[in-house]
């Protein structure tokens, strides 16, 4: 792996304030990243020391039992929702990441020549602009710029723009002042696990074209 998660954002994922979408993408990176995991560490031990030096709150009596409840009622739903839409798809081309477990993935769609996307949806945030990517061999997407942050996890293939090559395992962040228009490399297709904080703005005539479909 050559490309990872900047410190900021493994920051806010280790303190819990990434956005639901991106924490699902940067969650599959670090779990087959060991410099990532261990970063995380340290800024979990950081946190720990800081929660260590803060005074205490008296607790309420019922405290402990209002918490044991919501523990149940979390564990029950969520128990649910993964029975209900555990990816099964046979047709998405490798093993799904198993933090893709207990979300829904949606069938592939038609964007442009050689290029298919598919929504995955999250129970806990209906919201969430995640998507699997599969484009072939050769093929370039749009080029494009976002209103936030892109967060894009190679699960197969490869592909490159202007700042590099991201193969299996990279995880390529763009913010707003990045425009670019990936390139997968001739080898085979390209396979990924994309979020977004804000929208992908698409350019061009196709890129107005397709706009629809991804939304924005």
């Amino acid at each position: 792996m050559k490309h990872h998660p900047s410190d900021e954002t493994l920051f806010r994922f280790a303190s819990g304030s990434l956005e639901s979408g991106p924490r699902i993408v940067v969650g599959v990176h670090v779990g087959g990243c060991t410099a990532c995991a261990a970063r995380i560490s340290e800024f979990e031990a950081v946190g720990g020391a800081l929660l260590s030096g803060i005074e205490p709150e008296e607790m309420g009596e019922d405290a402990l039992d209002r918490l044991v409840a919501r523990i149940e009622a979390d564990s029950d739903s969520s128990g649910e929702a993964a029975l209900r839409s555990r990816p099964t798809r046979a047709d998405v081309g490798i093993r799904l990441p198993e933090a893709l477990d207990g979300c829904g993935i949606g069938p592939w769609r038609w964007i442009g020549p050689g290029v298919r996307w598919s929504r995955v949806t999250i129970p806990e945030d209906a919201s969430a602009n995640v998507m699997l990517l599969k484009v072939a061999a050769g093929r370039r997407l749009p080029e494009h710029t976002h209103s936030g942050c892109e967060y894009t996890q190679v699960l197969k293939g490869s592909f490159y723009d202007a700042r590099g090559r991201y193969g299996p395992g990279d995880l390529d962040e763009a913010d707003d002042e990045i425009q670019h228009q990936p390139v997968v490399d001739e080898t085979g297709e390209c396979i990924c696990l994309a979020a977004l904080e804000g929208r992908m703005r698409l350019r061009g005539f196709f890129g107005r074209l397709v706009q629809p479909f991804i939304g924005g």
